[in-house]
């Protein structure tokens, strides 16, 4: 293992050294003599194994938008195996050993709990084999009978799968993935080379963090090995953990894609993996997001995934660098098509220092928008949602998110995103019909007429870090002016909207809370206004703003929307 120290790099052992064949001719030794004692029979001690397996369905059949899903699953530990994909003692990448440091300890719990529930464990560091040759996990798996029937082609790698073809892949990894700082990177390489490792392929051996019990764990990079060792011991339920997520972790023999495709349930631990990207490289995300956008992508194409404390309790990792603010969208609303503009807007604008959930309302139950847990983690809420009561749950957690003091921003319907406009709410469903003026400030009573034109002005009090961003003042609205007046003490108001024959609104405010939480509203948000610039930029200061993020420029938003519409696949 090549370990990492601030930002020096130091050598804990090679394992081709003699201190690595000493510790591996006594594992040898002590290893409880397995042919004798190594069952392919179920545990009958094994536990069950609850999870809560999270996966994306589409919003309709056809539909590129999807819902967040979450399902209840008892796995027998007996008939479930925890594969570790390619966590290696070194790599190329600093940064991607950096982030396997992290994860490694976790795994290790994973593993050690599983296996005392019962569950095999297969440790699969590619490439590797020979360090192992003669230790009792890898020759209990050479040794395990080969399966009577293979799926075709488990000894190939696999690049994609059926069900992937509906969607786009999220990212460009054709760089290789590597986001380590040019300095860092030949410091690293010369580091490698110094300890007499290939610096294109400097792994070893698996990180010695995480536990190889030689008594009973098995080590195979083969899928033929591999599927052998699940048929052999009757096991349907495969939980992989490891790196990296877009490239071994669904790619190799013994992959999620494999697995998936042959008909395992398998689940992928989404916080303990990590991807090979760049964010200098096509969608412009940071590495964190280039990771979710990965997992998404594999929740609605591939098999679905699970969290670490589902099985340890505590927390999920988080990696150390991840600072983004946790954004969740609502998105309820059929007039102004924000269910495809603020996914794109997004997509661009977002993803360096947001980490952005979206939730789309249902499209067969007015009333309904899936995946509401999402909040009970969340940073900051972005509104843009009309007339919809909700399951009393769900309208108790958008009340203590704001009762917690946390930023909410809305567009357009989001002033009456809850109301019904007093009639009665469908059976099992809430309004809040106050949610206007709690949250924003607001008065909404109606709007304009659609026909009639109106013009922005900055306010004559607008000397705000919002306005400052770009020129908003040049946006010619697409959508009716709202009628919003009076406004509630503690608003500043940013933009006014005024009609030809000179009657003026708000158009756009901050609020002070009561709970001291900030929130934005801006009656712009129609579909047109999402292809200027100047709105991209608008809307984007004001969620920076309102979660005290760094305020982004026009001439940024216009250079985003250029170097990504100009890369994207």
């Amino acid at each position: 293992m090549i370990a990492i120290h601030g930002d020096h790099f130091s050598r804990t052992f090679q394992t081709d050294s003699p201190s690595m064949r000493l510790i591996l001719l006594f594992t040898w030794l002590t290893a409880i003599s397995w042919l004798a004692s190594d069952s392919l029979a179920a545990d009958p001690q094994s536990q069950a194994i609850s999870l809560q397996v999270r996966l994306q369905q589409p919003t309709q059949q056809g539909s590129s938008r999807y819902h967040v899903v979450h399902r209840a699953q008892n796995w027998s530990a007996a008939e479930t195996a925890v594969i570790v994909c390619d966590v290696w003692d070194a790599h190329t990448s600093v940064n991607a050993v950096r982030r396997v440091n992290q994860i490694a300890p976790r795994i290790n719990d994973l593993c050690n709990t599983l296996r005392e529930k019962g569950a095999t464990i297969i440790h699969a560091p590619s490439g590797c084999m020979d360090t192992y040759a003669e230790t009792p996990a890898r020759q209990r798996a050479i040794k395990t009978p080969a399966a009577e029937n293979f799926p075709d082609d488990i000894g190939k790698w696999c690049y994609q799968i059926p069900a992937e073809e509906q969607g786009q892949y999220p990212l460009d990894q054709s760089d290789g993935g590597r986001d380590d700082e040019p300095h860092e990177n030949k410091q690293w390489t010369e580091r490698i080379i110094k300890l007499g490792r290939n610096p294109n392929r400097p792994w070893q051996a698996q990180c010695s963090v995480v536990t190889i019990d030689q008594s009973q764990d098995y080590i195979s990079d083969n899928g033929n090995e591999v599927w052998s060792i699940l048929a052999a011991r009757n096991i349907d339920n495969v939980i992989m953990v490891g790196v990296h997520t877009n490239m071994c972790v669904l790619g190799r023999p013994f992959g999620l894609r494999r697995l998936a495709s042959n008909g395992k349930n398998v689940v992928l631990v989404r916080d303990l993996t990590d991807t090979m990207y760049n964010p200098a490289a096509w969608p412009y995300a940071s590495h964190f997001s280039g990771t979710d956008l990965i997992v998404s992508h594999i929740e609605r194409h591939v098999c679905p995934t699970i969290t670490s404390d589902q099985v340890l309790g505590g927390e999920p990792i988080r990696f150390a660098n991840d600072q983004r603010t946790r954004l969740v969208m609502l998105v309820a609303e059929d007039e102004y098509k924000t269910n495809e503009t603020l996914p794109a807007f997004a997509a661009k604008h977002l993803t360096k220092h947001f980490s952005v959930t979206i939730l789309h309302g249902s499209e067969t139950e007015r009333h309904s928008i899936p995946g509401m847990e999402a909040l009970d983690d969340a940073d900051a809420l972005l509104i843009s949602a009309r007339r919809r009561a909700l399951p009393e749950a769900d309208l108790k957690r958008i009340e203590a998110f704001v009762a917690a003091g946390k930023p909410v921003i809305g567009i357009r319907t989001a002033n009456h995103a809850f109301s019904l406009r007093g009639k009665p709410s469908p059976t099992g469903t809430e309004t809040w019909e106050s949610f206007d003026a709690d949250v924003f400030g607001g008065n909404y009573t109606n709007h304009f007429g659609n026909g009639l034109k109106s013009t922005l002005k900055i306010a004559d009090s607008a000397d705000h870090p919002i306005i400052k961003t770009g020129d908003i003042g040049k946006l010619v609205p697409s959508g009716s002016l709202y009628r919003v007046k009076p406004l509630a003490d503690g608003t500043r108001v940013l933009l006014e909207g005024s009609l030809d024959d000179g009657q003026s609104e708000p158009v756009a405010w901050t609020f002070i809370r009561g709970d001291a939480g900030r929130s934005f509203y801006t009656s712009l948000g129609h579909e047109n206004d999402f292809s200027h610039p100047e709105f991209q930029t608008f809307l984007a200061a004001a969620i920076h703003w309102a979660c005290d993020q760094p305020l982004p420029s026009l001439e940024t938003i216009s250079a985003q929307n250029q170097r990504y519409n100009a890369a994207r696949p």
